[in-house]
């Protein structure tokens, strides 16, 4: 795996501890992504606020691989996309569309992932949505919001529709599109966008079978899977640290 482009200087000691560390947890969602097969060339975006009183975000630099992405190269901008830092990169506006929106909508969208995956959009190209065949969809199914396609995410006016159909929940299925995570933490949004993904290419491959030969989990499964699904944040406390040992062993570097 590639450490990121050379001649990226190194920010650490030259922002807030704070920020600093954001910007490692951030690379390694990145990285992660990567690691998973779930990026898109240089294509979607993960993003994250800065602590701190300004409204201030960091965003990756556009044309970089996820698997180049390092805590020194993500981009910091304000909430309308324009650069607040010195730095020889820019970033991709439209990219920032979807992610302004949630951010200034949700105080606890500290982390705000999308993906554009093979099975994610499969499953958000389908009527149904995502269905209660899986184990993992049944812990998650009552977190999933939806957003009707409007093409590229060019226009600033979607923004109120898509929060408007996020509400309250922490997971998105993007229609004809792809699969968004928010989380307080970049933890909970990780562990949020792999069981998402996950259910989703679980269905992908039961419907292979065809949609008449799945099994529909029994309702009082799926209630009860709901109220068991209630403990994933205390998961995601126990899988971060070691998807960070994971990307130590395989994609070191995104902390530099």
């Amino acid at each position: 795996m590639a450490d990121g482009i050379s001649g990226a200087p190194s920010l650490q000691g030259r922002v807030s501890e704070d920020e600093w560390r954001t910007r490692v947890e951030l690379a390694a969602l990145y990285r992660l992504v990567a690691l998973h097969g779930w990026d898109d060339m240089i294509f979607t975006h993960i993003s994250a606020r800065v602590p701190g009183p300004e409204t201030h975000f960091l965003i990756n630099p556009y044309g970089w691989y996820f698997d180049e992405i390092t805590a020194s190269s993500l981009v910091k901008v304000d909430l309308d996309g324009n650069i607040v830092q010195e730095t020889d990169s820019f970033i991709n506006p439209a990219g920032f569309t979807i992610h302004s929106a949630v951010h200034a909508a949700r105080e606890d969208a500290h982390f705000v992932i999308h993906l554009h995956t093979v099975n994610g959009v499969g499953v958000a190209a389908q009527k149904d949505g995502l269905l209660p065949i899986s184990q993992n969809a049944c812990l998650l199914q009552h977190q999933v919001a939806y957003h009707g396609y409007e093409g590229l995410a060019l226009n600033h006016d979607e923004r109120e529709r898509l929060v408007a159909d996020l509400g309250d929940r922490s997971l998105m299925l993007l229609r004809n599109h792809g699969t968004m995570a928010v989380g307080n933490t970049a933890a909970q949004a990780w562990v949020g966008i792999f069981f998402l993904e996950r259910a989703c290419a679980q269905q992908v491959a039961a419907l292979s079978a065809g949609r008449d030969n799945v099994l529909i989990a029994p309702d009082a499964a799926q209630a009860e899977t709901k109220e068991q699904g209630r403990g994933i944040g205390f998961v995601s406390s126990l899988a971060w640290p070691g998807a960070l040992r994971q990307l130590q062993r395989k994609s070191p570097g995104y902390d530099a």
